[in-house]
């Protein structure tokens, strides 16, 4: 799955577990995939999003009135030793636990043999921008997370595009629709169509 992964959408994942270290919680819920796609650009920038006044500050504060901070595993987390970082970012996309054959046969259903295979990024300086992600030690996802992770490549699917992009992610997670995430959108006020209209429009804009 993760090779359909846009360099923005594995950032998501990856920051999602620096901001539930940061808060000392865990498993990393549908809440710090939130606050982590509101930094991400096309997300952020969201009409239905922006006119409610749902930005990073905003959820991160919800999620300390809600759950606290220190209240999980993410407190204590185990540090990695540093030839161990250029990995990071590999196992807390493999703790997202989906099956990657399952991923490649639906992604070569529908868009032909070898489609899953995506260009490696060229230049070095990208992967730079990824490490400054890498953060010491492991927190596992929840099982909602998992599965706003899935439905974002059933989204991807349902678009006819062969990539996920965070847009998809957070289509996603508004079709999954139970987690902490949506109960702090649907709290504030955030009509859901409205939203999934904006991700629908910058995912074509991005295409065009």
């Amino acid at each position: 799955m993760f090779e359909r992964f846009t360099h923005e959408a594995r950032a998501a994942v990856v920051r999602a577990q620096v901001e539930a270290r940061e808060l000392g919680q865990s498993p990393i819920g549908t809440e710090h995939l939130l606050l982590a796609l509101l930094t991400a650009a096309g997300v952020e920038s969201a009409p239905a999003l922006t006119g409610q006044g749902v930005n990073a500050v905003f959820v991160r504060s919800e999620i300390i009135r809600r759950v606290g901070t220190g209240t999980g595993a993410g407190a204590g987390a185990a540090p990695l030793s540093p030839e161990d970082a250029e990995a990071e970012d590999r196992e807390a996309l493999r703790a997202i636990g989906i099956d990657l054959d399952a991923v490649r046969r639906a992604i070569e259903e529908n868009f032909g043999p070898g489609s899953l295979r995506l260009p490696r990024a060229a230049h070095p300086e990208r992967k730079g921008r990824m490490r400054k992600f890498f953060t010491p030690g492991h927190i596992p996802f929840s099982a909602r997370n998992k599965k706003v992770l899935e439905l974002s490549l059933r989204e991807a699917l349902r678009l006819k595009h062969n990539y996920i992009a965070p847009e998809h992610m957070m289509l996603g997670l508004l079709r999954e629709g139970k987690g902490l995430a949506s109960q702090i959108l649907a709290e504030r006020g955030v009509d859901f169509d409205a939203l999934r209209a904006d991700m629908t429009r910058s995912l074509r804009s991005a295409a065009a």
